[in-house]
């Protein structure tokens, strides 16, 4: 029953309050209060905008009828991708998580603590389709062993029998934004929810990384000893590095983008899909909720599961190696894949 804007007009309203907001930031001064310094008003309602931005495209994916959506597919993989080791090793130690210095960081991201990580492995890529569609064929989804006593009630209650959007036509096809095509096989796995991750993850042997364990393979320079914005240094995506801001409109083919791999030597860590880790979406040693209770704090609790790195849905502004994403373990619209871990010291021939 609301009144909705004719498409003219909200590009009209849109153009309006734009020009208006432009006119205030030339007169605006950074500084005075802790809400204007360094402009962290403006880059929250910037990144809180974008984020937005990513659940309508969302709705896009959920629609029915024609297509209304184009991109350019994603750059070809590299030609090392193939021989690209499975997993990757991260040696244990401490390592500095979040961050107290990135000016838009949000609160959930603060302060910046020290972390012991034990050592560990981590797939190189994100899980593929190829690999998923095997854990289907194998019975994944029928066998009560692979998921939690939550998880296995939410797939028989649900119905659940591959990735929301994948459907049997003699092979398994996926409906993207209103286009339905044979699943790439080395392209990651879209639209799974955190009960099928770690499903998944248990039926390979495997786990879904920590939240710790991913920020380190993503963030911690052994060389230097000190934690970086992104995998790729300090410097903001370009279309060198990761799959972001909506260029593509589906993920990079695994092994994509070795410019923007960690120092671990694992790539996608930003961009193509949303990763779901194993952890709980809770405060980090000396929270403070700022500027409001209600960004963060009212979401902290056993029920939300933690999200990392970003998908090629996601704006630049709201993407980075801190950036911390909640969301149900039942979520499966939202564009989130995963990647696997095991615990371990570094194996030698």
């Amino acid at each position: 029953t609301l009144p909705l804007l004719a498409p003219g007009e909200a590009r009209g309203y849109g153009h309006e309050v734009r020009g208006r907001v432009m006119d205030l930031l030339e007169k605006t001064r950074f500084n005075g209060t802790k809400l204007t310094d360094g402009g962290f008003a403006f880059g929250m309602i910037a990144q809180h905008e974008q984020q937005h931005d990513e659940t309508m495209l969302a709705t896009h994916q959920l629609r029915v009828g024609p297509p209304v959506l184009s991109a350019p597919p994603p750059p070809p993989a590299p030609a090392d991708a193939v021989a690209l080791p499975a997993e990757v090793f991260v040696p244990g130690g401490p390592f500095t998580m979040g961050t107290s210095t990135e000016p838009w960081a949000l609160d959930n991201e603060r302060p910046a603590h020290v972390v012991d990580v034990p050592p560990f492995y981590l797939d190189t890529t994100p899980v593929t389709n190829a690999a998923y569609a095997a854990f289907i064929t194998d019975g994944g989804y029928d066998d009560p062993r692979w998921w939690t006593a939550d998880g296995w009630a939410h797939r028989q209650r649900a119905g659940l029998e591959a990735p929301l959007f994948w459907r049997w036509e003699g092979e398994w096809v996926r409906v993207s934004f209103g286009v339905a095509l044979p699943i790439i096989p080395n392209e990651p796995v879209l639209h799974v929810s955190w009960y099928e991750a770690d499903a998944y993850a248990r039926w390979a042997g495997r786990r879904l990384p920590t939240e710790a364990e991913w920020e380190k393979a993503a963030r911690h320079d052994p060389v230097t000893g000190r934690s970086m914005r992104y995998p790729w240094g300090d410097f903001d995506p370009t279309p060198e590095v990761a799959n972001v801001g909506q260029r593509h409109l589906r993920p990079a083919l695994a092994g994509s983008y070795p410019a923007g791999a960690a120092p671990s030597g694992a790539r996608q860590l930003i961009g193509d899909v949303w990763e779901w880790t194993s952890s709980d979406f809770l405060p980090y040693p000396g929270f403070v909720a700022w500027p409001y209770r209600e960004y963060s704090e009212v979401f902290f609790g056993p029920e939300y599961k933690v999200l990392r790195g970003g998908a090629f849905s996601v704006s630049p502004v709201a993407c980075r190696g801190t950036f911390r994403n909640w969301d149900y373990p039942v979520r499966r619209q939202i564009f989130a894949g995963f990647r696997t871990a095991r615990s371990g010291a570094l194996e030698t021939a």
